[in-house]
């Protein structure tokens, strides 16, 4: 069955798996970058999990609750996680040079895989997507998940209004 489900897989998807982990891979090095390039990768997993709920579920109701649940305590968590990240500051050059961390790779391949499973199982088992646990329990997960890797794009736009004053 794993076999079945992997080589009915498209190919653009094993793309967008290889570039999530060029990026993450980007992300366990200290690098400085814009504020801008340091929030693209959270918004688009972002935009790619809000979609992902609304295709299966609906956006609104108990998966955009569960979602922004997941999202708010995820976003609180990896605020306390991810102090100290910000290493140097250049508002002149508007740059942020960031620790590296192996935790953004994480939870990129955490949304990728939730993602994934989610159409899986709604190919095998169409009924599911009418569960209102299953969509609670993915809404969820792939708002924390979001939530996380909010979290260093936080602490420097943090980083970057307590420089202003």
């Amino acid at each position: 069955m794993l076999q079945q489900i992997i080589s009915h897989t498209p190919l653009y998807v094993w793309a967008i798996l290889a570039f999530l982990v060029h990026r993450g891979v980007a992300a366990s090095r200290e690098r400085t970058m814009t504020l801008l390039a340091v929030a693209i990768i959270p918004l688009v997993m972002m935009g790619l999990a809000l979609q992902e709920i609304d295709r299966r579920f609906g956006l609104a109701g108990v998966p955009l609750g569960a979602w922004a649940a997941g999202a708010a305590a995820g976003a609180m968590l990896a605020w306390h996680q991810a102090a100290g990240t910000v290493t140097g500051l250049d508002r002149a050059a508007g740059t942020v040079t960031q620790r590296g961390s192996w935790l953004p790779l994480v939870l990129m391949l955490a949304v990728f895989a939730t993602r994934y499973v989610l159409a899986a199982a709604s190919a095998m088992q169409p009924s599911l997507q009418h569960s209102a646990t299953f969509a609670m329990t993915a809404s969820l997960l792939l708002g924390l998940f979001n939530g996380l890797l909010a979290g260093r794009p936080l602490r420097c736009a943090q980083a970057f209004t307590l420089a202003a004053r």
